[in-house]
């Protein structure tokens, strides 16, 4: 009986290997596996005889797996253990006694092993001795250290922000993620302990969207610790003790879930109201106001009223636009500077917090209270005010405004890939005390910045920024990273202006509106490789010239340096050709700007296909080949393309930590293939990709095609590219020199098992260096917050997140002298990580 089990199954998985085999052969793929087919069905055919020379064809099979394997991929031990771990685990069963003894005469009442089990034996212990190797190996990392010199640089840095403070996403408008403290050092990071833990009670929920997540950047000023929640709640607590201080609740409408597509609050905004100038005095009017100012419940209730559907179950005005389109005019209060002297004692100090139901609320940093004034009594702007198209989810700011001495300047998340009549990706700035629209940048017209006359509206289906801009006040300039129209996938019929302005980083003049500059980091972007994170801004010393740079990270793995007061490069970018072969009517860019910061990953080959078993790692083959890919710019196609690095990106919102002292970049590039296809769409309206009384994500209405996107995995739900998928980075911005890479995060939270394979994981949400050189970081799928030395970039503390921690954490002293790390883990809807609701704050122990 166990030799007819052992036997059928080498089988069977020989059979299946050799069918899969000769398919990969006959699209042109590796030969090796009809091979391997033949040696596992042979054995088996022989075992079934009771025929000993069975083991020896198995061994053969085994040696001349693991010859081959490493041949393609070296000493790798996760590729080698996907093409030999099956064979393996099946020699052993196949030595075991009950199977040797069924090989001989029922006479010999023992296991009787021979030249034929030797062979097998043999085989087996070499494929042992390599695989235990090649764990010890780290062939991925690229190690180095940053030298004495450079990490003991200790240069004076103005920011206007107190050195124990976190006032703002990055720390500053700067976005550096940087924090002078340094009590917290790589000699003492291992005696971190919790400090405290606060559960703010907002949970994913069932009614939610897919992407409903905990992506907050706490700050911490004068005492208090500000968080708030995807469902927009902003929470007040001490920050030594965790206590709740006060709470503000927006009554968010819930908007409709298949037009929703995230729910998540990046941060809030703080701004300091004794220090305000009014708005850039007679260089733009501001708007004049309504003669009926509305309450917060009329401007809810009028701009969420119920989409009309079509016969198809489509919200009409996701079609055509023709649907209600809320309040036309912006709901504001104008009020002079000298009125403004009469405000609230209480909000002189105040935060500005975005809703996913469009509006923009001014609250008491003090009391958590509504601060009248900003925009109307209810202190509030209505955000989809003279916006086309309106739809419950349609447009809302997922990021936390930039604040300046006298303006608040928003941007806003259009949903991807729902129709070609989306809203306006307009960029406003309003009086910061008064909520008057004083400019407003729309990129498909972008000289008219004047505020917009009631009664008109914005131009539909412009590039938006979604994600943290950025500010220097020396050169009265703010930078956006931009990103496209929708659809992102398929680029006929888009404007010179579109073109110009899309997956760009954009400096605006902060008084006008007007541009200043624009560098496009992807020319005609078929892959949503709009530029997702915040620039950062600091001045690096290049060539022996000190050079007022910014850094800005982007999804396909390029970090651009540039000279922030002319948007020139400050470090060399090159053009280098791009693959071809859009769909029908499109055209691709023939070249895309290259920086010599990039973490471009090497293109995909066949071999680099992975899986737990030869099996799905064939599957993976076959698809590879049957997918269209030319390497990295490869344009989607009806055949079905991989996008690597995908629209997940090498870089996300979490961005990059940079040190204005030492120069130095701390980053977490992730490498994820994507596939996607597009397909033909019969008209606007049929659904294509989607269910009917489902999201409407990905139909394009309006457009040629709808598009089928997802991650490049397995049939078991794994990545088909092998591993690592994840790494810790540290660059020398003088010189854009990659210092080290290491491999970084483990499969413990993503396999069934929970095994601490250290394998590189994916991760979303971002770094933070302190002067103490330390770095933080929390966004990897797995749920630990790290600290690595910033020298060498090994991993130095870690401790366990009650969910996961897809969020940039932050740091700030304590009143009682200590340096605290925060840390959000709440979970990340669209990487499936578990859901949570902790504010975890970290510190030394007290002395004494």
């Amino acid at each position: 009986m166990y030799r007819t089990i052992v036997s059928s199954l080498t089988g069977l998985f020989g059979v299946l290997i050799f069918i899969g085999g000769a398919w990969l052969a006959v699209i042109g793929g590796s030969w090796f596996f009809i091979l391997l087919g033949v040696g596992m069905s042979g054995s088996a055919f022989l075992l079934f005889q009771r025929r000993p020379e069975g083991l020896a064809l198995y061994g053969v099979t085994v040696l001349v797996t693991f010859v081959w394997s490493v041949y393609e991929v070296g000493f790798d031990w996760w590729a080698l253990s996907a093409r030999g771990s099956l064979l393996v685990v099946i020699g052993v069963l196949l030595l075991l006694p009950p199977m040797v003894r069924s090989l001989h005469r029922p006479e010999i009442g023992w296991a009787r092993y021979d030249a034929s089990s030797g062979i097998l034996a043999g085989s087996i212990a070499v494929a042992l001795v390599a695989g235990l190797y090649s764990m010890f190996l780290s062939q991925h990392d690229t190690g180095g250290v940053f030298s004495d010199a450079q990490m003991a640089t200790n240069k004076t840095l103005e920011t206007g922000v107190p050195d124990g403070e976190w006032q703002a996403y990055g720390r500053t408008n700067a976005g550096r993620r940087y924090s002078p403290l340094d009590q917290i050092t790589p000699a003492n990071v291992d005696n971190l302990k919790v400090a405290w833990t606060y559960h703010t009670g907002d949970i994913r929920g069932p009614n939610d969207p897919g992407e409903a997540t905990y992506e907050d950047t706490p700050l911490m000023i004068d005492g208090t610790v500000y968080v708030c929640t995807p469902h927009n709640l902003v929470i007040a607590l001490d920050a030594v003790s965790g206590k709740e201080k006060w709470r503000f609740d927006p009554h968010l409408k819930q908007t409709a879930k298949q037009t929703t597509q995230h729910l998540t609050c990046r941060g809030v905004s703080y701004f300091d109201g004794a220090s305000a100038k009014p708005a850039a005095a007679g260089q733009q009017p501001p708007v004049t106001a309504d003669s009926t100012t509305k309450t917060e419940e009329q401007r809810v209730a009028e701009s969420a009223a119920e989409v009309t559907t079509g016969a198809a179950g489509v919200p009409q005005n996701v079609v055509t636009g023709q649907a209600k389109r809320g309040d036309p005019n912006p709901v504001v209060n104008h009020k002079t500077t000298a009125a403004m002297a009469n405000l609230d004692p209480t909000c002189i100090k105040r935060l500005f917090a975005p809703t996913s139901d469009g509006r923009l609320i001014s609250i008491s940093a003090e009391t958590g209270k509504i601060c009248p004034g900003f925009g109307g009594d209810d202190g509030t702007i209505n955000l989809w005010a003279n916006m086309p198209n309106i739809s419950p989810g349609s447009i809302y700011s997922t990021s936390p405004p930039l604040v300046t001495d006298r303006l608040v300047i928003v941007g806003g998340s259009v949903n991807d890939n729902v129709a070609t009549t989306s809203p306006s990706g307009v960029i406003r700035a309003y009086d910061v005390n008064t909520g008057d629209l004083v400019w407003n940048f729309d990129s498909k017209n972008p000289d008219a910045t004047a505020p917009i006359a009631n009664g008109q509206t914005y131009s539909e289906n412009a590039p938006n920024s979604w994600s943290v801009s950025s500010y220097d006040p020396k050169l009265g300039l703010i930078y956006l990273p931009m990103g496209n129209q929708s659809p992102d996938q398929y680029g006929v019929g888009r404007s010179a202006s579109v073109e110009k302005y899309s997956s760009s980083i954009l400096a605006l003049d902060v008084n006008t509106g007007k541009p200043a500059w624009v560098f496009q980091t992807v020319h005609h972007d078929l892959w949503d490789m709009d530029v997702p994170a915040q620039p950062s801004l600091v001045d690096l010393t290049i060539g022996g010239t000190e050079i007022p740079a910014l850094v800005a990270p982007t999804k396909q793995g390029e970090v651009y340096v540039l000279n922030r007061k002319t948007g020139e490069p400050a470090l060399p970018v090159k053009e280098e050709l791009a693959p071809s072969g859009a769909v029908k009517a499109d055209t691709t860019a023939p070249t895309q700007p290259v920086s010599t910061i990039s973490f471009k990953p090497p293109p995909l080959q066949e071999k680099d296909m992975w899986g737990i078993s030869p099996l799905d790692e064939l599957v993976c083959r076959i698809e590879f080949r049957d997918l269209y890919y030319k390497g990295r710019y490869t344009p989607p196609t009806e055949q079905g393309s991989i996008i690597y690095p995908g629209n997940f990106g090498a870089f996300n919102w979490g961005a990059v930590a940079v040190d204005p002292n030492r120069q130095i970049m701390f980053a977490m590039p992730v490498y994820l293939a994507f596939t996607s296809k597009m397909i033909p769409r019969p008209d606007q309206y049929t659904r294509v990709v989607t269910k009917e009384g489902g999201d409407v994500f990905n139909e394009n209405f309006g457009a040629p095609y709808a598009a089928k996107m997802g991650a490049f995995l397995s049939p078991l739900g794994l990545p088909c590219q092998a591993p690592p998928w994840g790494y810790v980075a540290g660059v020398d911005l003088t010189t854009g020199k990659t210092i080290y890479k290491h491999v970084n995060g483990t499969v413990r939270d993503l396999s069934p098992i929970p095994l601490p394979f250290k394998m590189g994981v994916p991760g979303i949400g971002g770094p933070i260096i302190t002067k103490g050189g330390v770095a933080f970081l929390s966004g990897t799928l797995d749920y630990y917050v790290r600290g690595y030395d910033l020298k060498t970039g090994k991993e130095i503390w870690r401790d366990r997140l009650p969910a996961g921690g897809q969020a940039t954490p932050s740091t700030y002293l304590g009143s009682d002298g200590r340096q605290y790390l925060v840390v959000v883990a709440g979970g990340h809807g669209s990487t499936n990580t578990a859901a949570g609701d902790s504010i975890i704050a970290y510190a030394l122990p007290k002395s004494g």
